[in-house]
Formats: structure tokens, sequence, C-alpha cells
């Protein structure tokens, strides 16, 4: 079976695919609707045949929130597989005093570390709130970041706003990588695709782009051939599916396309279709 290629971050090798997990925790971009049937459908038996079909792969590593069930179903995955995966948690707390003690950082990062995380990244609700864009620096950063590398986790920074890369750059912060959205169609993106395009290639750490498919808005082969092709080698794409066959065909579609390959993937079917087909 064929490894999908891997990049370095941190000192650590991780793959270039990153496994999403929205479409595991009910964050479907969508509607209330679509959140209640993921939040119905999903289990951590399923979530764990998926994980299992990316670990096959060699695609090990996994970004998401600090929730207990999910940690579990990663470690089943590694049990079917015999291969260890790398957890990204992207956590929020409490960025103000007086806040619940349960979210203050030092006990966020301290329930991070429980679950096993390598990477920590304050989630884009903490960082973007954080940019001073006068000052041009992200507030407390060095502060989280340190508490971070106590707990001997590897810290980076998740955002919505590009800033957060140039900034951060700019001051040398003590980070490794940046989580960044990046789709063909710019959704939720806030500035034009080619300014963030820009601001990943200048980027002096790598970047782990997310929602390719702008939540299911842009089909598969057109969203993973555009990211795929509009990053650099070191950087990344973070995938999020719902079944095992989603995964698969994911897998499929990119390894097919960072070989410069026409993907050969079954089409979806329909009566209109019958015209292009062979007489």
């Amino acid at each position: 079976m064929v490894e999908f290629p891997r990049t370095v971050v941190g000192g650590v090798s991780v793959s270039r695919m990153i496994i999403g997990t929205n479409w595991f925790l009910g964050y479907s971009h969508t509607s209330a609707a679509k959140d209640k049937f993921i939040n119905s459908y999903q289990s951590r038996e399923r979530v764990a045949e998926i994980l299992t079909v990316f670990l096959r792969h060699g695609i090990d590593t996994m970004m998401g929130m600090p929730v207990p069930w999910l940690s579990e179903a990663m470690r089943d995955a590694e049990q079917r597989v015999g291969r260890k995966m790398i957890l990204i948690l992207t956590p929020g707390f409490n960025t103000l005093p007086g806040g619940p003690p349960e979210n203050e950082p030092e006990v966020v990062f301290d329930r991070c570390r429980e679950l096993g995380a390598t990477f920590c990244f304050p989630h884009t609700s903490v960082t973007d709130i954080l940019i001073d864009k006068r000052a041009r620096e992200i507030r407390d950063l060095p502060r989280l970041t340190q508490l971070i590398r106590e707990r001997g986790m590897i810290p980076g920074l998740s955002t919505h706003e590009p800033e957060s890369i140039v900034f951060s750059d700019e001051r040398g912060y003590d980070v490794e990588s940046y989580i960044q959205i990046f789709n063909a169609i710019g959704f939720l993106m806030h500035v034009e695709v080619d300014w963030v395009m820009r601001v990943i290639h200048r980027a002096k750490k790598p970047v782990m782009t997310i929602k390719p498919m702008a939540a299911g808005r842009l089909l598969p082969p057109v969203g993973l051939l555009f990211s795929w092709n509009a990053i650099r080698d070191q950087d990344m794409v973070t995938v999020g599916t719902t079944t095992p066959e989603e995964a698969q065909e994911v897998i499929d579609l990119s390894l097919d396309f960072l070989s410069r390959r026409l993907p050969d993937n079954p089409l979806q079917y329909t009566r209109s279709k019958k015209t292009l087909l062979d007489a």
C-alpha cells in the first residue's frame, strides 16, 4: 500500500494529509440540521473505522478539539493497525481574568497533554481576539507558548486571519506551524484567495491548511486539486470525512493529484449523463 507523503513540523514527521474532525464532532458549517445529523450518526466505533483507513495509508496525523471520546477512537484505530497517531489539539480557553477555573490555560493545556497531544495550537477563537493589528503583535502569546512547552507539547497557532502568520513571523514567536483556512472559493477566509496563498508561501514555518472543500461547497476533485497545487511541499491539507469510503476517496484523489495523474475514481451516475457513456 502506498504511503502518503510526509513533512516535518517542529522536528516531528507528520503526514501531509491531516485528518480533520469537524465531520466527526458535528461542525458542518452548513445548518443546525446537518450538525444534528452528524452528532446522531457518528460514534467512537464509526470514527475508529474511518481513522483505520487513513492509518493504513500512513496518514497518522489528526487535528481537533480536546474531546475524550475522539482520543479513544484514535486509540482503537492504533490497536487495529499497529501504528501510533499524532494528535494536534486546538483548544479554547479564558483570555481574560475571572473566567471559569476549568477553562484557565494551564488547566486546558494539562487536559490536552493527558489526551496525548503532540501539538497544541490555541484555537482561532483565542488567537484572533488576541491580535493587535496596530501594534502588529499577538497579545499574551509568548506566555501561552511557554505554558505549552512546559507540558512537553509543541506550540503553533490556529487562525482565520492571515495577519496571525505575518505578525508571528515578524515577532519570532515560539511556534512551529500555522493552521490557516485556504480553499478555492475563499469560504470563511478574511481576504482574497491569492492574498492568503501569498502569505502561505512566505510563511517561515510549515502551514496546515484547513477546509479545502469549503465544508462541502466544493467537490473533492476540485477542492483537493486546488489545494495540493497551491501550497508548498512542506505544507499540509486537512480533510474531513464522514465515512470510511469518503476517507479512501480523498486519499486516492490526493495521491493522483500529487503524482500529476488524472484520477480514475468512480463518477456519480445519473440518468442525465447517459449520453456521455459509450454506446
